[in-house]
């Protein structure tokens, strides 16, 4: 699951899920969206991303440093997020490429790409605790 691999978001397709949803959280609580869309961006950064679909998988993004999105929260509300910036504006951005059918590795600079196994990625985890 999206917490037991300490990522920050998920979208349903990356479960076999044949639905525009995206969850994001990254450490405020759950945002769960249907049919987001983001509306507005603004500026560019450049950030190493990783990928719970592609794991040991990491290189760096380029993305808009902020946006703005707005998707069906689950109560079937219209949820408006503005200036959604940092990890919660790149999380956005990733999901809904999930949804897209992008995969961060078709946005990041091939020279930056790097696999690290599993295993090592475990005993940094550990080490970091």
């Amino acid at each position: 699951t999206m917490y037991s691999a300490k990522g920050v978001g998920l979208a349903a397709p990356q479960v076999g899920v044949p639905s525009r949803i995206i969850v994001v959280d990254v450490g405020e609580g759950p945002i769960v969206l249907f049919n987001p869309e983001i509306t507005r961006k603004e500026g560019e950064s450049a950030a190493e991303e990783g990928c719970l679909s592609i794991p040991g998988v990491y290189g760096i993004v380029r993305r808009a440093e902020k946006v703005d999105v707005v998707g069906i929260d689950l109560s079937g509300n219209e949820v408006k997020i503005e200036g959604a910036d940092g990890l919660l504006g790149r999380a956005f951005q990733h999901e809904i490429d999930h949804l897209d059918g992008t995969m961060f590795i078709d946005r990041a600079d091939p020279d930056t790409l790097e696999t690290v196994p599993v295993n090592e990625q475990q005993e940094e985890s550990e080490t970091e605790s």
